[in-house]
């Protein structure tokens, strides 16, 4: 059976997720998720595109990404076939790495942009590996939060959504609850003193 084709234009964004066969583990030990992101960087110097947001899980990965002028199939290729092949060599395993195809949801709007960011960075808290975002060294959130240096994002664009401070505006809304508010104003996004309701997709 024929695969359905992809939407795909420049500057399209998406929301990027990968799992392992069969639930299987991606990353066994701290090399691993460092390989992965050398591999990254790799594909990204010779496919440019742009990582907003990213967090490697134990069996699943998040990237939030920009594309310029490849398409995203030719990126995602190249990315999960390098790390194929290095997982298959170093543990001596053979067969697919990855289930299925990489899972890839069009982000249309800023309200979804920035839902899928606070998404991703608290995968880890949501799956019970850490108490907050910022504990979990295998995302981006320290450099939203902290301006740690991180070669592999920029987190510009999404904090852009935000009055100042920035960080910390950003921080309140990642650790909010669905129960507070926000609104925009002049292109930011603000909260409500009192209760407010989510911007955007769950």
């Amino acid at each position: 059976m024929a695969r359905n084709v992809r939407l795909w234009f420049e500057g399209a964004k998406f929301h990027i997720t990968s799992r392992g066969i069969r639930k299987s583990w991606l990353f066994y030990e701290e090399e691993d998720y460092e390989k992965y992101l050398s591999f990254l960087e790799e594909t990204r110097t010779r496919y440019p595109f742009h990582l907003h947001t990213y967090c490697l899980m134990t069996n699943h990965i998040h990237l939030q990404l920009e594309t310029l002028d490849t398409p995203l199939s030719i990126i995602m290729k190249n990315l999960n076939t390098k790390y194929a092949k290095y997982i298959n060599k170093k543990y001596d395993f053979s067969g697919h790495v990855f289930d299925k195809r990489y899972g890839a949801e069009l982000l249309n709007s800023q309200e979804y942009e920035i839902d899928v960011s606070k998404y991703i960075h608290l995968n880890p808290v949501n799956a019970g590996m850490v108490d907050e975002p910022e504990d979990y060294p295998w995302s981006s959130y320290r450099a939203y939060l902290y301006g740690e240096e991180n070669p592999h994002i920029d987190p510009k664009s999404i904090l852009s959504y935000f009055p100042d401070p920035q960080p910390q505006q950003y921080e309140q809304y990642v650790k909010s609850a669905a129960t507070e508010r926000f609104f925009w104003e002049n292109g930011k996004l603000l909260k409500h003193e009192g209760a407010w309701l989510p911007c955007g997709h769950e």
